[in-house]
């Protein structure tokens, strides 16, 4: 499986985009600005978004991706999320006042976008990957990811406060490789983060102190200008851990040995 983080920032400026990993060539995770780093032919090739909740940052590429190579598809993009995610989908974007109900265009019958709902703990199998929502805790209905594959296991929180439930599901994946998780604000904004369902530095750390599997970690979401100062305070509340930055470009791959 190769992953590339099309975005990973908590924002945007100077070049940074917001939530959006391609896994292989057809397959995203999200869909925040990240997803306009892609070229027609790319964008063309996608058919599966999986989508861990309805913030903006999050979906804002979706009903472009879908208005730019809807026409040209013979088959409808498949939209893979919680039922109250995709609920919010239907709802609040596509409704026909914030943007078209693909759904229905051309036809109910032959529609560029297709909503599958997700249930919690079970997985999607495309090819040789799963993928499997896990219990965040977030101020909207939202889930993360564990991609399951034959050269193990990635997992990716999405938008996540402190979660007992997240972390006793990555402890009972036994081949986690790779943890993406969120730290969106500096200690300082602590209140901020808690109220908004994020995480920051101290918060983190004692998530991190609760897991018995031990995956590299890549560090996303954080907020545009707070880079450094997120890092800083991380590694000094987390010093067992070796904490990577994801990067826009940046690709993982789990490939078995």
């Amino acid at each position: 499986m190769k992953l590339t983080l099309l975005g990973c920032s908590g924002g945007i400026g100077s070049g940074r985009h917001t939530t959006c990993f391609q896994v292989n060539d057809d397959i995203l995770i999200d869909a925040g600005t990240g997803i306009t780093t892609l070229t027609l032919e790319q964008l063309l090739a996608i058919d599966h978004v999986f989508i861990t909740h309805s913030h903006l940052d999050h979906v804002l590429g979706l009903p472009l991706l879908l208005d730019a190579v809807g026409e040209q598809r013979s088959t409808p993009v498949v939209v893979h999320a919680l039922p109250e995610v995709l609920d919010i989908l239907a709802s609040d974007l596509f409704n026909w006042r914030l943007w078209p109900d693909f759904r229905e265009i051309p036809s109910p019958a032959a529609p560029w976008v297709r909503f599958e709902p997700m249930t919690m703990g079970m997985g999607v199998t495309l090819g040789e990957h799963t993928f499997i929502p896990l219990p965040v805790q977030h101020v909207v209905p939202a889930c993360g990811f564990h991609i399951r594959t034959p050269a193990g296991s990635l997992a990716f929180s999405g938008d996540t406060g402190h979660s007992d439930a997240f972390i006793a599901a990555l402890n009972a994946i036994p081949d986690l490789r790779h943890l993406i998780i969120e730290t969106s604000f500096t200690n300082e904004l602590a209140g901020i983060a808690l109220d908004s369902q994020h995480h920051w530095p101290d918060s983190l750390a004692a998530e991190l102190g609760a897991l018995s599997v031990r995956p590299e970690i890549w560090i996303t979401h954080l907020k545009p200008g707070y880079e450094a100062a997120i890092m800083d305070e991380l590694r000094v509340a987390a010093p067992d851990w070796t904490l990577g930055v994801l990067q826009q470009g940046q690709v993982i791959e789990l490939v078995k040995g």
